[in-house]
């Protein structure tokens, strides 16, 4: 079958924890399809997210920050993300431009400099700083570290700044190819997962401290009723009986504020009513469970069908 010029690949997205990862594949992919905090550890797992377009198909994989392990889900987390960067064909290495390089930033660029992949270095959040030698002080210590990079693109995320020129970079650098993914896929996750993620990102931003890290979603029960009607039962897991009060709120209102804006965006990404059932349980040391972990960290589940 001929490609006549269509252009597809594996684009890994690599950085330290809270650099800017998941809120630039949310604003390449023009919507939100990955969890965004401002605490650091929110994305857990690799997740693909299909950009396809009339000439194009680019798959974003999403990793969690690497950073030094602190509990086995943390070893977990770092293990993803090294094998997130064997065989993609191009590697975006984004470093903060406001936080300035720490050791985090240098192990990144040891790990993306072994894989030897293109790699194209983005400067992150430069809209927040005015100091250009900083900047300039930055890309040089990281090229002078990782021979693979072939070029550097100063961005803001948030604002959008040379985003456009980001994504044409990123289409010049990808080789003919198929197109992997059916057109209208965004997302190679099942549907439990991408709606425990936004339960998830709603705990991340309504509660405090060490709750959203101490938190896990698992969706118990999918189905569609008769009416139409999509019905979510799914568990929170805290760690300690004294979180448990926390998440549920003074007569149930962080629960039911955690339920409200996450059924908003289940709604919108599914285009249907949805009933969501909220249940707070307290497993002891969940985050080193095995059993719990894969639980949370890879729905091996059937799809909802359109």
């Amino acid at each position: 079958m001929e490609n006549n010029g269509f252009k597809s690949g594996f684009v890994a997205l690599a950085g330290k924890p809270n650099v800017g990862k998941s809120t630039l594949i949310n604003a390449l992919m023009g919507q939100k399809v990955v969890i965004v905090s401002d605490k650091p550890q929110t994305t857990r797992n690799r997740v693909n997210c299909i950009l396809t377009e009339d000439h194009y198909q680019i798959v974003f994989v999403d990793t969690p920050g690497i950073h030094k392990p602190i509990r086995k889900i943390g070893e977990y987390m770092v293990n993803i993300a090294i094998n997130a960067l064997k065989g993609v064909d191009l590697i975006l290495f984004i470093i903060d431009a406001k936080d300035g390089l720490r050791n985090s930033d240098l192990r990144v660029a040891e790990i993306v400099d072994k894989s030897k992949i293109p790699t194209i270095l983005l400067v992150n959040k430069v809209d927040l700083v005015k100091d250009k030698e900083k900047i300039n002080l930055m890309t040089e210590k990281i090229k002078s570290l990782c021979s693979n990079i072939v070029t550097t693109i100063e961005i803001s995320a948030l604002t959008g700044k040379n985003l456009s020129e980001l994504k044409q970079s990123i289409i010049d650098l990808l080789p003919e190819g198929p197109q992997y993914y059916p057109e209208d896929m965004i997302t190679d996750k099942p549907s439990r997962f991408i709606i425990s993620e936004l339960i998830r990102e709603k705990i991340f931003h309504l509660t405090k401290e060490e709750i959203p890290h101490s938190s896990g979603v698992v969706i118990e029960e999918l189905k569609e009723r008769e009416n139409g009607v999509l019905y979510v039962r799914a568990e929170i897991y805290v760690e300690k009986k004294s979180q448990k009060p926390i998440i549920i709120g003074k007569n149930g209102s962080m629960i039911k504020k955690i339920g409200q804006l996450a059924r908003q965006d289940i709604e919108e990404l599914f285009e249907r009513k949805v009933y969501l059932d909220l249940y707070v349980k307290v497993r002891d040391k969940w985050r080193d469970d095995k059993n719990i972990l894969n639980n949370i960290m890879e729905y091996k589940v059937e799809e909802i069908k359109d």
